[in-house]
């Protein structure tokens, strides 16, 4: 990984894409899928969660189609089938057979369309703050989503993400809006999420929720309780509808689980995909 763009892992080309993914640890495969704000990448996403998981299991995280240094798609993406191809695709050209997701956000809905779509190929899953199921979108989502650069911007968008404000340094705030104002970036992200009503890309990310309650896979829920941009009752609804889920609520945590509530996150995901359910 280099240390003068830690975003920047190793390439690979999945299914024509060429993709940018870390690849960290031995053992048994962990894949990450990052959420959807402006700036983000896989490496933005997991920085704090990556060296401590890839002590137990071999973690792999991409940037998705569109996002980070992977390539940007050459028209506006109206279904999430396309990511679930791109997913697929990267499995494959990693001759991966089968793996353990873990979903933030964005990344939990692509996550549960994937287990769908392809249930043999997923161990267990780890959904947080995700979405996957239709709800009125929230004032933070419309906004994150609806981002146009500049310095004020990239700060209100973080922090609808974190609880703890104290976390949002300058030099964060600085460090995501230079990531998105790279040559490409913010066209790339607008033309996924910026046309109104955004609404209907909330929908576009929904599964079936029939679908979503025939999954076998044992799954983790994790939310944030004062998550404002995907509400907290959209993981009690997956908790319900998910046979061999459980789930939990983090108090005093906003969007952000993984960071807010790193060592938490890192210790529940690892006994979870070590061991599986308790019982």
């Amino acid at each position: 990984m280099s240390t003068a763009q830690p975003e920047v892992g190793k390439s690979i080309i999945a299914g024509g894409i060429r993709t940018n993914y870390h690849d960290v640890g031995s053992g048994s495969p962990l894949l990450l899928i990052h959420g959807s704000g402006p700036g983000v990448s896989a490496y933005a996403n997991w920085r704090l969660n990556m060296p401590v998981l890839g002590e137990h299991f071999r973690v792999i995280a991409p940037d998705m189609l569109g996002f980070g240094y992977t390539e940007w798609p050459t028209a506006p993406i109206r279904d999430k089938a396309v990511w679930v191809r791109h997913l697929a695709a990267l499995l494959d050209a990693l001759k991966l057979d089968k793996v353990s997701f873990v979903g933030n956000s964005f990344g939990g809905a692509l996550t549960l369309a994937f287990m769908i779509a392809h249930p043999d190929r997923v161990d267990r899953a780890v959904l947080m703050g995700a979405a996957g199921l239709s709800f009125p979108i929230t004032e933070a989502l419309d906004y994150v989503w609806g981002y146009t650069p500049s310095f004020e911007g990239m700060k209100r968008s973080v922090q609808y993400l974190a609880n703890d404000q104290s976390r949002l340094t300058d030099d964060l705030i600085q460090s995501r809006y230079e990531a998105s104002i790279r040559p490409g970036v913010i066209e790339a992200y607008s033309a996924m999420f910026g046309e109104t009503p955004r609404q209907k890309h909330i929908t576009m990310l929904a599964s079936d929720p029939a679908q979503i309650a025939a999954l076998p896979h044992e799954v983790l829920i994790l939310h944030g309780k004062e998550d404002q941009v995907i509400p907290l009752d959209v993981s009690v609804q997956l908790n319900r509808l998910i046979k061999r889920a459980d789930a939990v609520h983090f108090g005093d945590c906003g969007h952000w689980v993984q960071i807010e509530r790193m060592a938490s996150f890192n210790r529940l995901v690892t006994a979870f995909i070590k061991n599986g359910l308790a019982g």
